[in-house]
């Protein structure tokens, strides 16, 4: 091994950029508002560090199998689901963590999330992300995102404005697998259901393959926890452990989506619009955080968390590099997807964080179902990505990993 590989590369200004505004956003937010939420925003920080050196994503793990058959990010998302379980269960099942009351995602399962999810899960694929994935994109570098996640809060809007008719449609009251069963009853069909998937693309992957794919090599050299890569395991862990650390600060699970949609509210408002007389708006929770700081939000705290934490992270590792050369039908892909993923995202009470990794990480069958019909939706994307992406290595490019 070379001297030059040895030697630790120097940091980015862009690394210090990011270093130093999650210090100030960690102290000023916690000095006004408590230092709860002043660890929130670390704890963003981690997992935008997480994703981006794992290249955890959502999308392109769903891609690949239904492309592909290759199953390994699947199962790296059924391990971070278990890790989950087994530490969320026992705890909502209390109702109490650290003397803090808890509780989890569990939303009604009806029309509005089968169609929402469907739509997230197309857009997943022309937006080029996932919730998780459009964050830590934008914060690692890749301009293209940046247009996906500004229509993400237009859609997440749109879907405010239309989720009174939505939700008065048909559906099941919620239903926690915890509530149901306890929380061991409720890990052990959690378990079995996680086991039957992996075993689905064990199975799959072999039958197209013959073998599984290996993990890629990472250089022992260069597997540091600052500048990565990690292994997706790895990463698996680690969102799952932050995921319950989210819980332990903020009384309730990961989510994203929120996010946006009150941004885009907030800046409807700006510009003379009144979102007051919505639905959604008149929720109690909903009606407050409309009422107060944006700073104050769990969700918005965490969100620039993580766009800072992956841009510390893109910087540490020097891959922190926009490209503003997008071609036209990639910018029309990212419209159109980031239209789908805020409107379905509102429609199904969550992402594929808030629905599907902490709904099913709480017990929640909407979890489930909001699981089935956005991989529906993914398999309609991939179908419809080559419309908008000519070249297979371009289209992989420009997701970069979402």
């Amino acid at each position: 091994m070379s001297e030059l590989a040895l030697t630790p590369r120097r940091p980015a200004p862009t690394t210090w950029i990011a270093g130093g505004l999650l210090l100030v956003g960690v102290l000023a937010i916690g000095s006004v508002f408590g230092m709860r939420l002043g660890a929130l925003m670390l704890v963003g920080g981690a997992l935008g560090m997480a994703l981006y050196h794992a290249a955890f994503g959502f999308t392109s793990a769903w891609r690949v199998f239904i492309s592909e058959r290759r199953g390994r990010g699947l199962r790296a998302q059924m391990l971070m689901l278990a890790i989950s379980v087994l530490l969320f269960f026992p705890v909502l099942s209390a109702g109490f963590l650290f003397g803090q009351e808890v509780s989890g995602f569990v939303a009604p399962i009806g029309i509005s999330v089968v169609v929402g999810a469907f739509l997230f899960g197309l857009g997943m694929q022309l937006g080029g992300g996932c919730a998780s994935g459009t964050l830590f994109t934008v914060g690692g570098g890749n301009a293209r995102m940046l247009i996906t996640l500004a229509f993400f809060i237009v859609g997440s809007l749109i879907g405010t404005a239309h989720f009174g008719w939505w939700t008065s449609l048909p559906a099941f009251q919620p239903t926690s697998l915890v509530g149901e069963f306890g929380a061991g009853g409720g890990i052990a069909i959690s378990l079995l259901l996680f086991a039957t998937i992996v075993a689905v693309t064990v199975a799959m992957e072999k039958r197209r393959h013959g073998r599984l794919e290996s993990a890629p090599q990472v250089d022992a050299v260069r597997r540091r926890w600052l500048t990565g890569p990690w292994p997706l395991l790895i990463g698996a862990v680690a969102l799952a452990l932050l995921n319950f650390a989210t819980l332990a600060l903020a009384g309730r699970p990961w989510g994203i989506t929120s996010a946006f949609a009150l941004w885009g509210a907030k800046g409807y408002e700006l510009l003379g619009g009144d979102v007051s007389s919505w639905v959604y708006w008149q929720t109690p929770g909903n009606a407050a955080a409309l009422e107060a700081s944006v700073w104050s939000d769990i969700t918005t705290v965490m969100n620039i968390g993580i766009i800072l934490g992956a841009l510390g992270a893109a910087s540490l590792a020097g891959k922190f590099a926009p490209n503003f050369r997008i071609p036209g039908r990639s910018i029309a892909a990212a419209v159109i997807g980031g239209l789908m993923l805020g409107y379905g995202a509102r429609l199904a009470f969550g992402c594929n964080i808030g629905a599907y990794f902490s709904g099913i990480a709480s017990g929640s069958l909407h979890g489930w179902v909001w699981l089935i019909a956005a991989f529906a939706g993914n398999m309609l994307g991939v179908k419809l990505r080559p419309l908008f992406f000519t070249d297979p290595t371009k289209a992989k490019s420009a997701a970069q990993r979402g």
